[in-house]
């Protein structure tokens, strides 16, 4: 049975209560150690943790050192869920993810663990969080405004959703067709704004207490670029080269990924290595302060600095 809904303040024990505890942040902060090291130190008192992964580019096999995920021996011995379920060819769907995501969590506490969703995909984890409805699809509805996207491009859907919902418009931006085609489809269905963001007053899907990660700019920023340069360094080429036969190139979600692209761009000689790596840099970068922009709209989020020596005491002390 589907969980209430509820307004309530999360129990103060975590252990006790099994309640949901959130990792989010922004890209390049530690979420992945921190949630590992939350679960080592319950599990260190007696109470299991299993870790839900909330990073949507981390749903898809074969899809690691661009989205530095952990490898099986990183894991700890801590079970992991939603990592690798995914072929590049699939369509990456928050809706669906919003199910199975919250299967796996109450599978996780019927078990008597305690879970932790970590990750930094903000609509994901703020699908799973509050108590997101989401609107069926027409799939005639869809060809057709896929058809409008090939024929017109993004900028013309953009200029469509903008008369109609600017707000959806401005969020979205001018050139992510996939998710204009999509906001401009619930407006058609349903007469009414793109339903797909964070509520203004959030109701909660079960208790949840919420961890953030934050870093200065300056200092992340440096973080982020070499962390791009690792990426390269460690193989991404030959991994995206791998995944090719696999069909990365016609994966409607996974080709777009941040990195990704860039790989593809360079092995079909479109860029350069240095240009790959410079449009990724640009763009990782931009995604980060979006995901603070998105993180900080929750009110009930307890911000810890990614460097602090006390970060896992800080982090414990608000479970």
């Amino acid at each position: 049975m589907r969980a209430r809904p509820c307004r309530s303040t999360p129990p103060t024990t975590v252990s006790a209560n099994r309640v949901l505890v959130v990792i989010v942040g922004p890209t390049g902060t530690g979420k992945s150690e921190l949630s590992l090291d939350i679960a080592e130190s319950l599990r260190a008192e007696g109470t299991p943790a299993e870790i839900v992964n909330a990073d949507a580019m981390q749903l898809y096999r074969g899809m690691d050192i661009g989205t530095a995920k952990l490898g099986a021996d990183e894991q700890r011995g801590i079970p992991h869920h939603l990592l690798d379920v995914l072929a590049v060819t699939d369509e990456a769907a928050v809706a669906r993810y919003q199910t199975e995501a919250r299967i796996a969590i109450e599978d996780i506490t019927a078990r008597g663990a305690v879970p932790i969703l970590v990750g930094g995909s903000g609509l994901y984890v703020s699908s799973v969080v509050y108590d997101f409805q989401f609107p069926a699809t027409d799939p005639v509805l869809r060809a057709r405004l896929e058809a409008d996207l090939v024929e017109q491009g993004p900028g013309g859907l953009y200029a469509r959703l903008k008369a109609v919902d600017p707000g959806a418009a401005s969020r979205i931006g001018p050139s992510n067709g996939r998710r204009l085609v999509r906001a401009l489809e619930v407006v058609e269905l349903t007469g009414a704004p793109h339903l797909a963001a964070l509520p203004g007053e959030p109701v909660y899907w079960r208790p949840a207490v919420t961890l953030g990660l934050r870093a200065p700019r300056e200092e992340l920023t440096a973080r982020l670029d070499a962390r791009v340069d690792r990426m390269w360094a460690g193989g991404l080429l030959d991994e995206v080269r791998g995944l090719i036969p696999a069909g990365l190139e016609t994966g409607v979600t996974a080709s777009r990924a941040i990195g990704y692209a860039q790989a593809l761009g360079q092995l079909s000689g479109r860029l350069s290595q240095a240009e790959a790596i410079e449009q990724t840099q640009q763009l990782t970068r931009r995604y980060a302060r979006r995901q603070v922009s998105w993180f900080k709209r929750s009110p009930d989020t307890h911000w810890i600095d990614y460097d602090s020596p006390d970060r896992l005491a800080s982090a414990r002390s608000h479970l």
